[in-house]
């Protein structure tokens, strides 16, 4: 799934190539992906179910010019005209690209010799079309994308919005906020700092490369942390989450960037995905061990529990 910097770098690229772009027409071909999530004259309010709902969709968002892009949590959100907003939660296997397909033989398919056509972008199931004759598209192996249209009024106050935990690399986010953050979180700080509700935008890769360079267990009960381990799994969290971004995400499954291309982080992993590989810091090997149903990577010497 991708994580807070997978995000951000989705939305860095958007944002050099489609400001004050306006969208013209969309096409899907699984409207499940969609819902509108305020009352638009006076239609449901919730996933789209029927073609007539999709319709409303695209009307809503025909004409619309796309203000700003930006991240919160794991979503892209486009401010629009007219106070609307448009958010897409990637999920497992999505991505958003920007470019140009045309339909041959019932199939979008890109421009030759274009890192578009890798197979892993061509699971395309929403189109946007916008005026400068260049389209946003979905690619979601598994289909499990949402996108979903807001009144931007009623977004910003909705249990959603407001439920998300603090953005760990804004200024705003002092070691003391992280403190309160976690402050009587009972459980694994794996899981804890996992918890969107708690932190916002940390998953599975970043968790346990903080807990890496933290020299924390993952299986570490987050009250049992002394002040000297939250400082430095504060530093970490910043300091893996700005390298995701800085490498342009991690690609070692289907995520891709606006362009198409796989991000860089992947050589920069000091546990994820490194069983059997030994640690850079003591040369022990990595182990993976499953906690609450995900996998966690972490030296057994160096992270001791």
């Amino acid at each position: 799934m991708p994580e807070l910097p997978e995000v951000q770098t989705t939305v860095n690229g958007l944002n050099t190539k489609v400001l004050k772009r306006t969208f013209v027409d969309v096409w899907s071909d699984w409207k499940k992906m969609v819902r509108l999530r305020s009352d638009f004259s006076g239609t449901l309010v919730g996933r789209v179910k029927k073609p007539h709902d999709f319709e409303i969709f695209k009307k809503e968002l025909k004409g619309r010019k796309i203000i700003n892009v930006w991240r919160r949590a794991k979503n892209v959100i486009f401010d629009l005209s007219g106070g609307y907003s448009l958010l897409v939660h990637m999920k497992m296997t999505g991505h958003l690209l920007y470019g140009t397909w045309s339909m041959k033989r019932e199939t979008w398919t890109a421009a030759k010799d274009s890192v578009l056509q890798e197979k892993i972008n061509g699971y395309l199931h929403i189109i946007f079309f916008l005026d400068n004759g260049k389209m946003i598209a979905l690619s979601d192996l598994r289909k499990f994308a949402k996108v979903e249209l807001w009144k931007t009024e009623e977004f910003l106050v909705s249990p959603e919005f407001l439920g998300w935990g603090p953005e760990p690399l804004e200024k705003s986010f002092t070691f003391e906020k992280f403190q309160t953050a976690l402050k009587n979180k009972k459980g694994k700080v794996k899981q804890v700092i996992m918890e969107p509700k708690v932190i916002a935008g940390i998953g599975n890769i970043y968790a346990s490369e903080a807990l890496w360079w933290a020299k924390i267990h993952p299986k570490k009960s987050v009250l049992k942390l002394s002040r000297a381990e939250l400082k430095a799994l504060y530093s970490a969290i910043k300091k893996v989450l700005k390298a995701g971004i800085d490498f342009g995400g991690d690609s070692f499954s289907d995520y891709r960037d606006v362009d198409g291309k796989k991000g860089n982080f992947e050589g920069h992993k000091k546990a994820y995905q490194r069983e059997g590989e030994p640690c850079t810091r003591c040369k022990s090997k990595i182990v993976r061990e499953v906690i609450t149903a995900r996998s966690a990577f972490f030296c057994p010497t160096c992270q001791k529990l």
